[in-house]
């Protein structure tokens, strides 16, 4: 499914969160990954973080017409997920079942046009939320909203607003949420001497408490195999990164993070390693 409008909702603002927030790890964690053309991957993920340690093992299947994802973790809860990209036209549909806790089960519907674009999901259970989502739009200026409303209490649990401004080399974004109470604005440029590296600037601010947080970010590409990146905000929390690619198409990733205005707290380290032989 393909198309080139606006994009769904939870997609504004993505570029942005991306580099503040992506492959920033403070455990340990090893994922191997091994494939057999484009019918089957399989991914084994073990996390150590402080002395608790967990894991998981995901398969994903690809058949003509769908997509099978399911999940096994060592808390024995599984999840399946069935995704059909093309029930008709630019529409999708994702069912998502988890056991043994059945009542996170869902089912989602995509539909992507060139200037519109919703997703709604609904919860498998006796009293469901209703999620919806929608964007107007092109893929260079797009509006949107989100809302979840609880079948059992009558009421929304949520319901957010945003807007987004895309260029080739930018992409800032505007989000009202947690039902009006905080705003998030942020702006991403990509820079040609960062070698396809990016800064990125964010504020947001919680109206209830007065709150502000103003987080600056930026990643570098060294090369082909190295990149790095970090974000530092005005609460005083440094964290950086280090990505290399230590053979084809696996990573070994090295992050930290301390508190500039607190030197006295230990610094927290995390290591991530994903091979694929």
């Amino acid at each position: 499914m393909s198309s080139k409008g606006p994009g769904l909702f939870s997609g504004i603002g993505q570029q942005s969160r991306d580099l503040l927030n992506k492959d920033f790890t403070s455990d340990q964690r090893i994922t191997i990954n091994s494939c057999s053309g484009n019918i089957l991957d399989l991914n084994s993920t073990l996390v150590q973080k402080g002395r608790l340690s967990s894991g998981d093992l995901a398969a994903t299947f690809r058949c003509s017409y769908s997509t099978i994802d399911v999940k096994l973790d060592t808390e024995s809860k599984v999840l399946t997920t069935v995704t059909l990209p093309d029930i008709v036209n630019s529409t999708k549909a994702i069912a998502s079942i988890q056991l043994p806790d059945y009542s996170l089960s869902k089912l989602e519907v995509q539909h992507l046009h060139d200037h519109v674009a919703f997703s709604t999901a609904v919860g498998l259970n006796l009293s469901p939320a209703i999620d919806f989502s929608a964007t107007i739009g092109t893929p260079s200026i797009a509006f949107g909203a989100e809302m979840s409303f609880l079948a059992a209490t009558g009421k929304f649990a949520k319901y957010n607003a945003g807007v987004s401004l895309t260029k080739p080399n930018s992409n800032a974004s505007v989000i009202l949420a947690d039902k009006g109470d905080s705003l998030r604005a942020s702006y991403l440029q990509h820079l040609d001497h960062l070698n396809g590296g990016a800064v990125v600037g964010e504020i947001s601010r919680r109206f209830s408490t007065n709150e502000n947080t103003l987080t600056v970010g930026c990643s570098y590409v060294i090369n082909g195999q190295t990149f790095v990146k970090a974000k530092l905000n005005n609460h005083g929390n440094l964290t950086a990164l280090l990505k290399h690619e230590v053979i084809p198409k696996s990573f070994l990733t090295i992050s930290g993070s301390f508190q500039t205005q607190a030197l006295e707290r230990s610094p927290k380290f995390g290591l991530a390693l994903a091979l694929k032989p």
